[in-house]
């Protein structure tokens, strides 16, 4: 019986992908555990695997390089030898959307009639019917022409002036991901400022130490604090899921990095048991592959936490927007020259400004405020929390 080759999901928000290429001939026998092509899923760009064996056979009407593939749909079969392919439509896809490629609940059509029926989402109906709008006169954006809500927005607003801009895949998941974490949760966001006199020294005496070796960024600094602060409100190490409140085991902190492709958060794992200076080296590799673009899609899996700094640009506060489906971002400012009050005096310091954004669902304002209030007592005096010891490993 032929085994359909199927679009996997990559990530737990993702509906579409651009299908890169087969690494496998058309004909060629195909091992379990072969990668047979290549999937640009969410920000990512990774290499699937076969669960199965078989002889590859690719129809003529498959995806080609670039081309958007829905989760679920079928690229192509594994044959036993001898074994014809079913005949097939172009617009075949799953009935039920698949976790991996050995999903075979997939739905063949061999009489769809040659007029393609127009889809229109759910949403888009309701927002058309709201709008007194027949949908059947809107061209959709979606894959094969579906109507979306955004599309039936879009056709009632008056026409204006400009130019419009194409985005990428990257582009249009990061639009996705934003708009999801702040319809999705119940966003709040506290701000404080934090006396960084002392985190400037502290990072001053590394540079000695580390004179010439791999010297931990403040946010390597404030990652291994953050992870050690965590586990005193593990709420903000959380999600929300079947209606009640998941807590990690572990820390995974994810940093976003802004590349010219677009923002990207690569996860460091388990940061509570690494050392400041394996944060540091992380850190820099995964900075790296991010402006190269070759992070594989399981470094930007898994994260329970995420840090974005905008400090370079000279910002002060801002308000983060949640990276689902975790609880909480901490937003990291500029750390700027200042005036500082110590006991009755007043004298000149570093201050650092902090923005925390987090899913009130899953906790309220007073323990976030106790949490952003605890972590800043950590930053005033990070000698009492890191070690000033550098593995020079």
């Amino acid at each position: 019986m032929p085994i359909e080759i199927v679009v996997p999901r990559l990530g737990w928000s993702m509906d579409e992908g651009t299908f890169g290429e087969w690494l496998k001939d058309d004909g060629e026998l195909i091992n379990a555990g072969d990668m047979i092509f290549v999937l640009e899923g969410e920000k990512a760009s990774q290499e699937i695997e076969s669960f199965d064996a078989g002889i590859l056979h690719i129809p003529p009407d498959a995806p080609q390089p670039g081309d958007t593939v829905a989760v679920g749909q079928l690229l192509g079969y594994l044959l036993a030898e001898g074994e014809s392919a079913p005949v097939r439509s172009n617009l075949a896809v799953a009935s039920k959307p698949p976790s991996t490629i050995e999903t075979r609940d997939t739905a063949t059509r061999t009489s769809e009639p040659k007029t393609r029926r127009i889809v229109v989402t759910p949403r888009a109906r309701r927002k058309a019917n709201e709008l007194g709008v027949d949908s059947s006169l809107i061209s959709g954006s979606g894959r094969n022409g579906r109507v979306r809500e955004r599309d039936v927005v879009a056709f009632t607003q008056p026409a204006a002036s400009g130019t419009q801009r194409s985005v990428t895949n990257i582009r249009l998941t990061i639009a996705q991901r934003v708009l999801a974490g702040v319809q999705q949760t119940a966003p709040v966001t506290l701000t404080t400022k934090v006396d960084a006199t002392q985190l400037l020294a502290y990072r001053e005496r590394l540079k000695l130490e580390q004179a010439g070796g791999n010297i931990p960024s403040y946010n390597d600094i404030l990652t291994k604090l953050v992870a050690a602060a965590l586990p005193e409100c593990p709420e903000l190490n959380a999600c929300w899921r079947n209606d009640g409140i998941f807590l990690y085991d572990q820390v995974n902190i994810a940093i976003a990095i802004d590349t010219e492709s677009g923002l990207v958060a690569p996860v460091i794992n388990n940061v509570a048991a690494l050392s400041l200076d394996e944060i540091a080296s992380q850190s820099r590799m995964l900075a790296e592959q991010a402006r190269a673009g070759t992070l594989s899609q399981s470094q930007l899996q898994g994260g329970t936490f995420t840090i974005t700094n905008l400090g370079m640009f000279d910002i002060d506060f801002f308000t983060p927007i949640i990276n689902l489906p975790q609880a909480a971002i901490l937003g990291v400012g500029r750390i700027v020259r200042e005036p500082v009050v110590v006991g009755d005096r007043v004298e000149p310091g570093y201050q650092l400004s902090l923005s925390l954004t987090f899913d009130h669902r899953i906790l309220d304002g007073g323990p976030a405020a106790r949490w952003l209030q605890r972590l800043a007592k950590m930053i005033r005096d990070p000698e009492q929390y890191l070690s000033l010891s550098i593995d020079a490993r």
